[in-house]
């Protein structure tokens, strides 16, 4: 199901990004303790009285180029503007309303889309009256909050909520197979998409962010029905913001939260990038399952040992994933290109699949039997017993005598134990830790 999202917008220096990391609850600062994520986001998700929505750091977006800060401003507000269904307008409750939050506002008002003004940095009751001022900017009552103390996020939460769009599920079967495909610029997406419906049927150029809108591709192969979800590029060519590599990650998420399965695509000619490990980063995130696709495999000049080294490259930059599977194809030539259904189906199932409880607790049981659990400060920790909880993906909860001596390395060590048995190849575990007496 596709989730609402919330873009924060104001001039720099407003405390956007601390307001961000309050929205989502600080849960992607450390991603599990999995290594090899990179850190900074833009995009989280964030869940209030039981509504889920997506938020964005339009902070975070850098602008290339020598521009002023204004026009920078101005672009970002754009951006945010195309993506939201929210906005979260904010200012200063410090320095007041000031030229720049007028020309952010002006924009905002043109776009007809629900604007929350939230003034930041009302510390106490003198900034509180400040407030006032900023109901000239003409988006009605302001949310005063502070970022450093925590103060007014829950009214500024409840505002949000109330203007969320209720978006409905997508409607495609239970057997059918969403597919997304990501990637930064010009890895080649439009062109495996046209590869393997074996048409036209999107537009391909060497012009990165060609691609205007996310488009839905159903077909259908041996009998297995698939939606091909192909990431929406840059809507206005000729803007600075589309040569912004990170603006390719708020199309990605789009995508990435409708999909079963992610193909994460690759420029086998340039290499991995940073950017690379972004967008994996986030359909580890949203708990997809993924499949590493390397293109461009035509261009490469290979031995007998390329592809097992690209393939070390990949497990050794991309750490929270080793449990995706690597595909080498190209999509221009069609090299290769047979193999990568197969595994999108196989990924599919493991992404789905359930494992019975005493079967699950039996490898448990040998697990702890072969290495004990360590103790910590003269306590040792009690698995009781264990149970999958839910698919897509696989999550287990396990009991415990004291779930705060639950060593990440142990839960780890679990993990690997789990896949060992029952494979869950393509697909991420999840494993929640809980006390005993939290069963009922």
């Amino acid at each position: 199901m596709a989730r609402p999202v919330v873009a924060i917008v104001g001039r720099p220096n407003v405390g956007k990004s601390t307001i961000f990391n309050r929205l989502i609850g600080d849960r992607l600062a450390i991603v599990e303790d999995k290594p090899g994520i990179t850190r900074d986001r833009i995009y989280g998700g964030a869940e209030w009285n039981g509504k889920l929505f997506s938020v964005i750091d339009t902070g975070g977006i850098e602008i290339d180029g020598d521009d002023m800060i204004l026009r920078s401003i101005r672009l970002q507000a754009e951006l945010a503007i195309e993506e939201a269904d929210v906005i979260v307008f904010m200012c200063d409750a410090k320095t007041g309303v000031t030229s720049s939050d007028e020309e952010v506002a002006q924009i905002l008002f043109r776009s007809g889309k629900p604007v929350i003004l939230a003034v930041n940095k009302v510390d106490n009751m003198k900034r509180a009256e400040d407030i006032y001022e900023f109901y000239s900017l003409g988006f009605g009552d302001p949310v005063g909050i502070s970022g450093s103390h925590g103060t007014g996020i829950g009214d500024l939460l409840d505002a949000v909520v109330e203007n969320l769009p209720d978006l409905t599920d997508d409607e495609y079967d239970e057997d059918v197979i969403k597919v997304a495909l990501i990637g930064r610029p010009n890895v080649g997406k439009s062109s495996l998409v046209n590869a393997i419906l074996g048409e036209e049927r999107v537009i391909v150029s060497d012009i990165a962010g060609t691609t205007r809108d996310a488009i839905d591709t159903p077909f259908e192969k041996d009998g297995q029905r698939y939606v091909l979800i192909d990431t929406a590029g840059m809507r206005k060519r000729g803007k600075v913001y589309e040569t912004t590599e990170k603006y390719s990650v708020m199309r990605a998420m789009r995508a990435i939260e409708r999909a079963d399965v992610v193909l994460v695509l690759i420029n086998g000619e340039e290499g991995i990038i940073e950017q690379d490990k972004h967008i994996a980063g986030y359909a580890y995130e949203a708990g997809k399952a993924s499949i590493f696709v390397v293109n461009k495999w035509d261009v490469v000049e290979k031995d007998d040992k390329t592809m097992q080294h690209f393939e070390n490259k990949i497990r050794d930059h991309f750490l929270f994933m080793t449990y995706a599977p690597v595909v080498f194809l190209s999509a221009k030539t069609k090299q290769r290109l047979q193999k990568l259904l197969p595994v999108v189906k196989h990924v599919a199932e493991q992404h789905t699949l359930r494992v019975q409880t005493h079967l699950l607790n039996d490898v448990i049981s040998d697990a702890v039997a072969i290495n004990p659990p360590p103790t910590d400060k003269g306590r040792r920790l009690r698995i009781n017993y264990a149970t999958q909880v839910a698919v897509k993906p696989p999550t287990m909860v396990v009991f415990v005598n004291d779930p705060e001596i639950m060593h990440f390395s142990y839960e780890r060590y679990l993990e690997n134990k789990i896949r060992a048995a029952f494979n869950f190849e393509g697909t991420p575990i999840r494993i929640f830790t809980r006390r005993k007496s939290d069963e009922s």
